[in-house]
């Protein structure tokens, strides 16, 4: 198997998304996938443990996909060697009427991650220019005083949104939050082979609604809208990257990999340096621990 690089999969200002493929396996079965992520993600956990010693970064992950992209297993798989006081997973759903009150980003600011610490947005500020683009009536719900009616949601109102988001991860990163984006990347027919697995499985039947249909109606415009974010939105402080996920093990793999080949790059990531007087007693210490019982 070929080396996992980054830059592979990350996103440029021109990308085409109809030119990137939904799938990649690296020729591998789910078995030895699987044994390859547990390597990375061990080296991951290790990476977050000296991360939350240091103190002084933070790391957003953000993951966006259309139904049944595999967001959740992705999150469960990537991060599980984690210690749990070092990653914080929010799942962004409908707004609710308290959010409403307030700009689109702020929900997503008081859930960003302390330094020291992984935050995973599961859907992000994102939403606020793909769901809402398809369906722009639903920008009335939020009550704007330049916008009366769906007309007024135009080409001038997007502009301003998207220099909204760039004006947010930028000031992420100047602050020492370290951004990653990823796009899970699934073809239209994996999709309904998944809708249909929820359908047959009881287990997977909570899952389903009948609006995932009605959504599908929309696929080409939520592909156009995901191409236009992705390609407005991706920068050298927070990168975009496309994954093919069709294959599920295949795609956290990636995922998995390109956090830990990014990461690794900061080498003044380490543990801090213990007190110079508490080690020159460090003897001291162990020989007095011995001698209790």
């Amino acid at each position: 198997m070929k080396d996992i690089e980054a830059s592979d999969y990350q996103a440029d200002a021109d990308c085409d998304l109809t030119g990137r493929s939904t799938y990649e396996d690296f020729g591998l079965s789910d078995r030895k996938l699987e044994k390859r992520l547990l390597k990375v993600r061990r080296k991951l956990g290790d990476f977050q443990d000296k991360m939350y010693a240091h103190g002084k970064y933070a790391v957003l992950v953000c993951l966006q996909g259309m139904d049944t992209a595999g967001k959740d297993s992705l999150i469960r798989e990537v991060f599980k060697d984690f210690n749990a006081r070092g990653v914080v997973v929010h799942s962004f759903k409908v707004p609710t009427d308290l959010e409403r009150k307030h700009d689109h980003l702020w929900r997503h600011y008081i859930a960003l991650p302390s330094r020291g610490k992984f935050g995973v947005f599961n859907r992000t500020h994102y939403e606020n220019v793909l769901i809402t683009r398809v369906h722009p009536e639903f920008i009335l719900g939020e009550n704007l005083p330049d916008v009366q009616k769906v007309e007024d949601v135009d080409a001038v109102f997007w502009e301003k949104r998207f220099r909204q988001i760039n004006d947010f991860e930028r000031t992420l990163a100047e602050t020492g939050t370290l951004v990653y984006k990823f796009f899970l990347h699934i073809s239209k027919e994996e999709q309904r082979q998944r809708l249909l697995r929820r359908l047959r499985l009881p287990r997977k039947n909570w899952k389903f609604s009948p609006g995932d249909l009605d959504e599908r109606e929309y696929w080409a415009d939520y592909q156009r809208c995901y191409q236009d974010a992705i390609r407005r939105t991706t920068k050298e402080h927070a990168p975009w990257f496309v994954i093919p996920s069709d294959c599920k093990e295949g795609a956290r793999l990636i995922v998995a990999s390109i956090l830990l080949q990014l990461l690794e790059q900061y080498e003044d990531i380490r543990e801090p340096e213990l007190d110079p007087e508490i080690k020159k007693h460090i003897e001291e210490y162990r020989n007095e621990l011995k001698k209790q019982h």
